[in-house]
């Protein structure tokens, strides 16, 4: 990595690793590349992963089996149950061993069971995809992500368009980490620093500005005076912040469409991760909608510290 020394000495530890599963999804498209991931990750961390299914309550009153039997409710929600059990029991065996998984089947609400199981547990990091599989749910986040991503404060790595992937060994060799000129800046830095550091990869910082183009006659143009003031205050506000954390990473400056000009930087980089910051306090999704175009439109895994 290419930095002077650690990022102000910290340091990323990854003890549990939460990864909630829906057994019909669990084989296609991101689903296979998040678990992949999730098990690089805890390999290269030495971390126990936690395996959860939500059996959410059921909605009707009751069902009918193939042969025509009819059950009550009761019955049919202990049957899916002891097949979710059954499921997780034998859940991901080959892309999981040699690590140690605890599996947890639960009743409930599955964003609030996630949450809960994520703060009970001292959950590390929450590895989820972000949506059910189908064209249709590329064009959001799916409501169980969305409001994990809203409630949770712990680390949430997720990706959406990971089916489009290359089939290729997973590793994290290249680190891409948003830079916004806030508050929360030494925070994101420091531990994207960190997870580069972890894992021996390089580290890239992109800012983007706002637009700089001015409107007139003749449409749109970009003002060169202006985007030289702006380009050049994000410019002195990184160098200063590379230096109080000691670290000495490349840096991509580009003004315009917050979630593109990423997906640009992350293909002129091969950036294998993309690390955004949220505000304690705050949902990873952005006050200002950020969040949510970034983790919806990422080419590649997005983790949201």
């Amino acid at each position: 990595m290419d930095n002077d020394r650690k990022a102000d000495s910290v340091e990323l530890s990854i003890h549990k690793i939460l990864v909630p599963v829906a057994f019909a999804d669990a084989g296609k498209g991101d689903h296979r590349h998040l678990l992949h991931q999730a098990a690089w990750l805890a390999r290269r961390f030495h971390a126990e992963i936690i395996l959860l299914h939500v059996v959410p309550p059921l909605s009707y009153p009751a069902g009918v089996f193939e042969s025509g039997h009819e059950i009550t409710a009761r019955d049919l929600h202990a049957h899916i149950i002891q097949r979710a059990q059954e499921d997780l029991d034998r859940a991901l065996l080959p892309e999981f061993d040699g690590i140690a998984v605890t599996r947890l089947l639960l009743r409930g609400d599955p964003a609030r069971e996630i949450g809960e199981t994520a703060r009970n547990r001292s959950v590390d990091l929450i590895v989820m995809p972000t949506h059910g599989h189908g064209a249709f749910y590329r064009l959001l986040l799916g409501s169980v992500t969305a409001k994990v991503l809203h409630e949770t404060q712990c680390p949430v790595w997720t990706g959406a368009h990971l089916e489009e992937a290359p089939p290729a060994e997973f590793s994290v060799r290249r680190v891409l980490c948003a830079v916004e000129l806030n508050l929360h800046n030494r925070h994101t830095v420091s531990r994207a620093a960190a997870m580069a550091t972890a894992v021996d990869a390089s580290l890239t910082l992109v800012h983007i500005t706002g637009s700089v183009e001015v409107y007139g006659p003749g449409g749109p143009r970009v003002d060169p005076i202006w985007k030289d003031k702006i380009v050049g205050f994000a410019a002195e506000e990184i160098a200063a912040l590379q230096q109080e954390l000691g670290t000495n990473a490349e840096v991509i400056i580009d003004s315009g469409n917050v979630p593109e000009l990423l997906n640009r930087a992350a293909a002129k980089t091969k950036a294998d991760i993309l690390v955004i910051g949220h505000i304690p306090g705050r949902s990873h999704l952005g006050d200002n909608g950020n969040g949510y175009g970034i983790i919806r439109r990422s080419v590649i895994p997005v983790l949201s510290l």
